[in-house]
């Protein structure tokens, strides 16, 4: 332990503190949630006391050190700011009040993002995973903790406080120039529009599906697109003894790749070399260009576009969210903006561009994602 600092057991400097809320019916309330690693707090829609029913609920104080006891062991942590004055936390959400003239909350908070203090949570909440680990408030208290004097604590929370502002800015900067390539590629795909031929999907990418014949020994790795354009991400490997009413197929590198009830909100991709292979579940529609004609980059970016996206929605008839599929008649109907292939290669290299400047993007942020544990880490025990 570092010279000056003392060990306390979090019994000394924490007081549990509850303020049970008589819920009335006719009024409305609105309840917090706690993000995993120490990402703070986050806002839950408003509702109405009739529809918390009998659920326990608790007021929230500013000031108050905050867990989420089913995710404490991955982070859940924070303090109450002014931001949730009024605001209620259900008992999954115990709070409690800190001696402020030894400790500083958000000192405790970077703690808990420390590998020591993820270990200490993870210890108090036993099960298995996710939301079979419950912390045990008991077993939380009496835990012990390296506490430094307060000015110590002060200084190493502005020091983070520094860091994080510095990193905060960086983020903006990326999603501004992100926005900025995106307005150019819009507003470049908006003139293209004004001289193309309307032409269906269904002549120049139709859907193909290339349905396998599912063998109990074998191992399929399956995919998915992510909605709002985010693109293709995979899913674990499964084994065909575990499925059973399921059909899975195959994608190939070039295919469009569709989520078939949630393309209305953007779940579509095109599919790289990575993604070659792999397999997509009965919910997944592949359409494949006719690439004499039209490369698939090019089409994925106008069903992507606002209005590619409202005629999505039209061809997702249903009332919200997964009642929302998307009939193969109507997609093939929809009418793409054909421009010369010439044309489409040359605005290829424009979303070339946007496709590394959010890998550069992710990497950095992979990156920083790393960086601030093990910053976390010098500063408590070096």
């Amino acid at each position: 332990m570092k010279k000056g600092w003392r060990e306390v057991a979090l019994a000394e400097v924490l007081r549990r503190e509850a303020r049970p809320v008589e819920v009335i019916a006719d009024q409305t309330y609105r309840e917090i949630g706690i993000r995993s690693h120490g990402k703070g707090i986050f806002h839950k829609e408003p509702l109405s006391g009739l529809s918390l029913g009998d659920k326990r609920v608790f007021w929230l104080k500013p000031g108050d050190f905050v867990l989420n006891i089913v995710f404490a062991w991955e982070g859940a942590v924070g303090v109450i700011g002014q931001d949730e004055v009024g605001m209620i936390g259900s008992h999954r959400f115990p709070t409690f009040h800190a001696d402020d003239s030894c400790i500083n909350l958000r000192f405790l908070v970077a703690y808990f993002r420390t590998r020591d203090g993820l270990d200490l949570l993870g210890r108090v909440s036993p099960g298995g995973a996710g939301r079979n680990r419950t912390l045990s408030q008991t077993a939380f208290l009496n835990q012990r903790i390296p506490l430094p004097p307060l000015a110590e604590q002060q200084r190493i929370v502005a020091h983070l406080d520094a860091i994080e502002s510095r990193l905060t800015r960086a983020q903006k900067l990326r999603e501004e120039q992100e926005k900025e390539l995106l307005a150019a590629l819009r507003s470049t795909f908006h003139q293209l529009e004004a001289k193309a031929e309307w032409v269906e999907l269904r002549k120049v990418a139709p859907v193909h599906r290339r349905q396998i014949e599912i063998r109990p020994e074998g191992k399929y790795p399956e995919l998915g697109a992510r909605s709002f354009g985010r693109g293709i991400f995979h899913k674990p490997t499964v084994r065909g003894d575990s499925l059973t009413w399921q059909k899975l197929f195959q994608v190939r590198a070039g295919d469009i790749v569709i989520s078939n009830i949630k393309a209305w909100e953007g779940a579509l991709a095109v599919a790289g070399e990575a993604d070659d292979g792999r397999y997509g579940s009965h919910r997944y529609l592949t359409c494949v260009a006719d690439t004499q004609c039209v490369l698939p980059e090019y089409v994925c970016f106008y069903l992507l576009s606002p209005s590619g996206l409202e005629q999505v929605g039209l061809a997702s008839p249903g009332s919200a969210d997964r009642n929302r599929t998307l009939a193969v008649e109507r997609l093939e109907m929809i009418k793409i903006p054909i421009v010369p292939l010439a044309t489409q290669r040359e605005f290829k290299k424009l979303l070339d561009l946007q496709a590394t400047v959010r890998a550069e993007a992710a990497l950095s942020n992979q990156r920083l994602e790393a960086l601030l544990p093990s910053l976390l880490d010098r500063l408590f025990n070096n």
